[in-house]
């Protein structure tokens, strides 16, 4: 056991000394302000964009005079509550007609298929529940961060975003997107520290195998959180320069994405048709007593857990105070206080499962939206 750690911590040592990272491109802030992408604009915008910029943008289609917005939340493994709650919705026939839908991390993941309706909660719940998630992270190359390609790279979760993400998937989403329904997917962008908010639909769309590519790209960016994935590099184009921006895990900055800034917290209020939100928390919002294991990945985890917490409950109270000012509707759903997280952070089958079934028995029964804030002894 010594000569083999002695062997592991020599070739960890070499590695170090002769990894070189493959250099990027140079590109300015001028550069970053406002790239394209795919040579075309109008694919994504930054949540911290001034109020008038977001008159360019297709109006979601109203239904029954109304707006419903789902907003899918990040949360890792607890991203199984969701996906068994849309399954329950489905099921009570208490499920809407989602006008717009958004998603951050984990939630990036359910919203494709939550946009395309209830004819893909079979696959949420394979994707959730059959086990091939805990592949994810059992055997992740310690030093996988450090590359973006190659044999040391962290490729388990792109490779499962190619296996799910067709064609025939990238079809069906544009037919709905061209009937006015929007699909939003954020991911952080390191460079400019901003959330990037696309427009997947509208990428989708596009039809060209490299809007697939492109589409793959942001789903996993959006998911790769940092220190477990390598982060993204996607391709733009500013004023002829060409480059790469550097995309990781959207909770970095957004753990949920309502509405933009400007909205939230300068006081804006949305014009057009009555909004209705439903804000689905793949996470409990009480504070989660653990004994967190002296383990480097069980720490970041447990690091990167509570940063998303507190600032999923900070974004929770601004939403809430929006649709209050805004006369918009407000429905949150969060997982119940006593579910015991044990499992999360590895990805563990079994508890995936029961939180599947947890939010299914949820929505089935008709228990899942409050419409108010949480009690403050529970939040």
């Amino acid at each position: 056991m010594t000569a083999f750690r002695f062997r592991h911590v020599s070739w960890v040592a070499s590695f170090l000394t002769t990894y070189r990272p493959r250099p990027r491109l140079p590109y300015s802030a001028m550069h970053a302000a406002r790239p394209s992408i795919l040579d075309l604009s109008g694919l994504r915008y930054f949540a911290d964009d001034p109020g008038d910029s977001f008159r360019k943008f297709q109006p979601p289609v109203a239904v029954n005079g109304e707006i419903a917005y789902l907003a899918l939340s990040g949360g890792g493994a607890d991203g199984a509550f969701g996906a068994g709650a849309l399954a329950g919705l489905s099921d009570a026939d208490a499920r809407p007609t989602f006008s717009v839908i958004s998603g951050v991390s984990t939630g990036a993941l359910i919203a494709p298929f939550a946009f395309l309706g209830s004819r893909y909660d079979p696959t949420l719940a394979e994707l959730y529940t059959s086990g091939i998630a805990a592949s994810l992270v059992d055997g992740a190359a310690p030093l996988s961060i450090l590359a973006t390609s190659g044999p040391l790279a962290n490729n388990r979760l792109r490779a499962l975003i190619d296996r799910y993400v067709d064609e025939a998937l990238l079809s069906a989403i544009a037919a709905e997107s061209a009937g006015g329904r929007i699909l939003l997917v954020i991911t952080t962008n390191l460079d400019t520290q901003r959330a990037s908010v696309w427009n997947l639909g509208k990428i989708a769309e596009i039809g060209t195998p490299e809007a697939l590519a492109l589409f793959r790209q942001v789903l996993t960016a959006s998911a790769s959180v940092p220190i477990i994935y390598p982060p993204v590099l996607i391709e733009a184009e500013a004023d002829g320069h060409r480059f790469e921006e550097m995309h990781v895990d959207g909770s970095v900055t957004f753990p949920i994405h309502t509405l933009p800034e400007t909205f939230l917290f300068r006081g804006r209020n949305l014009p057009g048709p009555k909004l209705n939100l439903y804000v689905l928390i793949n996470n409990k919002l009480c504070h989660d007593f653990r004994i967190v294991p002296v383990e480097a990945r069980k720490i970041a985890a447990r690091s990167a857990s509570t940063l998303v917490k507190m600032q999923t409950r900070a974004m929770i109270f601004e939403t809430y105070n929006f649709t209050r000012r805004n006369g918009s509707g407000f429905n949150l759903a969060y997982m119940d206080d006593d579910i015991s997280t044990e499992g999360a952070d590895d990805f563990d089958t079994d508890y995936m499962r029961s939180l599947f079934d947890h939010g299914y028995a949820r929505a089935r029964s008709g228990d899942l939206w409050n419409t108010e804030l949480p009690p403050e002894a529970a939040f």
